[in-house]
């Protein structure tokens, strides 16, 4: 009785569209209840995980575009009823553009999360991302729709060649742009600093306010604002002070050449002590470096434990108090630049500059 069913149904044409076009229908109402039904699940089951993995397949899955699902839907009915050749090209044409256009949302997805993460991760303003989005769309965009233009059967060889030579015209012109672009994206992906951070570049130095897709802003000591191209800052050395964990601070003094060698024995040990009494410090060394031009000379190494500049300076001052100190106690006496000369017939002269 089915066959006899089947046969009088694709006797009528008018009935194996009508059938064809309600089975369509029917299949394309299931799957799109299906599919909210399982996002609908998978959300819940996302928002008490901290990855974003599962929010990644929820949003791919939500994307899933009712063009897609029709024409899968009537490839599929379109395979099962007899149906002319020329209908089965254009069911097979209308799949292939559906198929295009739903790998682009998917990639849109994938571009979307990524920039997010990359947003939360900081160091990147709003004005980057959405360029580098802008550039991740284009491409996947441009790559998609030569794939459907290749599948309906037309020869893009001419067209990808027209467009390699026009892209190297392109490049050649606004290469400079290019070069600050490609910049920023690597600034945004390798991460040598972020918004805030305190840099060194060549002669300058100051605070990150802004990275921009052709220019990084830099906020000096003195004040004003520093624009420099992202090209010649990655060509650059680039000194991050924030990222630095601890100080090590070298310094040194001198003490008169009169000073007994007893007192200078002791004055390594009178430094690290110095030193030493100051919280958040680590002491390295005290050594006589040398002997100078008119200074016995002592070299000391230390610590402080924290990148903060501020806080070095207000080590150092406290250190060099304690040392004025405890050297006025001992007797021992700064050096300072002297010379003596010595005239036939005269006096000893002591030269003080």
């Amino acid at each position: 009785m089915l066959n006899e069913w089947f046969q009088a149904l694709t006797a009528n044409p008018f009935r194996v569209r009508a059938t064809g076009a309600a089975v369509v229908v029917l299949l394309t109402t299931l799957i799109r209840i299906v599919q909210r039904l399982t996002v609908r699940r998978l959300d819940r089951l996302a928002q008490r995980t901290t990855t974003q993995a599962d929010d990644l397949v929820v949003d791919l899955l939500r994307r899933v575009s009712l063009a897609f699902i029709v024409t899968g839907c009537a490839v599929l009915v379109g395979a099962w009823l007899p149906v002319s050749d020329g209908v089965h090209r254009l069911l097979r044409s209308a799949f292939v553009v559906a198929c295009v256009y739903q790998a682009g949302m998917w990639g849109d997805g994938v571009i979307a999360i990524l920039l997010d993460r990359r947003a939360a991760a900081g160091g990147a303003t709003a004005t980057t991302l959405a360029a580098l989005g802008f550039l991740g769309r284009l491409v996947l965009w441009s790559a998609l729709i030569l794939l459907a233009l290749e599948n309906l059967g037309v020869n893009v060889t001419a067209l990808v060649a027209g467009l390699g030579i026009g892209g190297v015209a392109l490049a050649l012109a606004v290469q400079n742009v290019l070069g600050d672009l490609l910049a920023s994206v690597a600034i945004l992906l390798d991460r040598p600093f972020e918004l805030g951070d305190f840099i060194v570049i060549d002669d300058i130095m100051g605070a990150v306010e802004h990275i921009g897709v052709k220019t990084t802003r830099v906020r000096s000591l003195s004040g004003e604002q520093i624009i420099v191209g992202n090209a010649q800052l990655l060509g650059s050395r680039i000194r991050n002070y924030k990222r630095m964990s601890e100080r090590r601070v070298v310094f040194s003094l001198g003490v008169t050449y009169e000073t007994p060698h007893a007192l200078v024995a002791r004055v390594p040990g009178l430094i690290r002590e110095a030193i030493e009494r100051q919280e958040g410090v680590r002491f390295d060394r005290a050594h006589f470096q040398k002997y100078g031009d008119f200074a016995l000379l002592f070299e000391m190494v230390y610590y402080v434990l924290s990148p903060d500049y501020n806080r070095y300076m207000d080590v150092q001052q406290a250190i060099n108090l304690d040392i004025l100190a405890c050297f006025e106690r001992e007797g021992i006496e700064f050096a300072y630049p002297t010379q003596t000369l010595k005239i036939p017939g005269l006096p000893e002269t002591v030269l003080h500059s």
